[in-house]
Formats: structure tokens, C-alpha cells, sequence
């Protein structure tokens, strides 16, 4: 069976896209092939994101920050789901990427915008990790090969059940 394909998408791509592509590899194991892109792309991945995923034994190797545009080319791969993951409640833009595909938007605050020292900033990457995390467990417990619309439905629904909380020291 073929993986689910699924692009994660945030506007600079260097922390909450990168964690949610590299930890849904991880726990997807072969089901899914995630990927991350940003409309605006940092050029960099955030310490503290590359610190989490360490921590969580998830390997970073050939993770980077880029751009959207990638995955517009004619040779890029396709896609099945999108999920946004900009924090709209903080007024964040939030990037529209349009194709066939179904589309999501999980909120999340932006642990990159946390000021603090490298254990306040530490503490807001585990936060959004663990709900990502959280999040991604269930999606993965979906059954294989759901019909798009129910799985756009299915991993809609997941959000609600874990939902992001305000990160300490974010600012917008």
C-alpha cells in the first residue's frame, strides 16, 4: 500500500512544521511520508526544535527549512493531506496552498517566538511537541486507507481532542 503523503505547513518552517513531519516519520512507520514547507521559510530550523527532537530520539538528519515551492514543481511528489499548523488565534498568517488534496488546520502557538533562556524556550518546544505528538499517535491509529474526505474529517476531529495551550513567554 502506498503511504498516506502528508505536508505540514507554517509560515517560517522551522519549528512546528519540521517537528510534526519529523515525529509523524517516526511514529508513521512506512504508513505515512510527512514533509514540511513554509510560505515564508526561516532558511533555518530552530535550535529548540532540533534540542526536542534529540530529546525524543527522532533523527534530524536531512531535515532543513524551505519553501512551499517545492512542492508546486512538476516533479514534486503528491500529496494526499495539508496541514496548516500557524497559530491563528495569535492573528499568525496562515499559508493557503491550493491543490487536490484534502486540508486541515491544526492551530498551534509558535514555540520560535518564546523569548527566555534555553530552559524557558526548551519548556515551550516540549509543550507543542507533546501535543503534536499527541495528535499524531491518534492520526496514526486511524485505520489504512480511509477515503480522502474521511480522512480530512477524521484528522479534523483530532485537534479538538488535544487541543494547543498559550505557550509562557511567547511573543508575537
Amino acid at each position: 500500500m502506498t503511504p498516506t503523503r502528508v505536508l505540514f505547513l507554517c509560515t517560517g518552517n522551522s519549528a512546528r512544521s519540521i517537528l510534526a513531519a519529523a515525529m509523524l516519520n517516526h511514529l508513521g512507520q512506512g504508513r505515512f511520508t510527512a514533509y514540511s514547507a513554509g510560505s515564508q521559510p526561516a532558511g533555518r530550523i530552530h535550535p529548540g526544535a532540533l534540542r526536542e527532537l534529540a530529546r525524543q530520539g527522532i533523527d534530524a538528519d536531512g531535515l532543513r527549512s524551505k519553501s512551499w515551492d517545492e512542492f508546486t514543481a512538476p516533479d514534486a511528489p503528491a500529496i494526499d493531506l495539508v496541514v496548516t499548523v500557524c497559530d491563528s488565534a495569535a492573528a499568525e498568517p496562515c499559508p493557503a496552498f491550493f491543490g487536490d488534496f484534502a486540508r486541515i488546520h491544526w492551530g498551534l502557538p509558535d514555540p520560535a517566538h518564546v523569548a527566555g533562556n534555553e530552559a524557558v524556550v526548551d519548556e515551550a518546544f516540549r509543550r507543542t511537541a507533546a501535543v503534536i505528538r499527541d495528535r499524531l499517535q491518534a492520526v496514526v491509529a486511524l485505520p489504512a486507507g480511509l477515503p480522502r474526505a474521511e480522512l480530512q474529517q477524521a484528522v479534523h476531529a483530532i485537534e479538538s481532542r488535544f487541543p494547543a495551550q498559550p505557550l509562557a513567554g511567547a511573543n508575537a
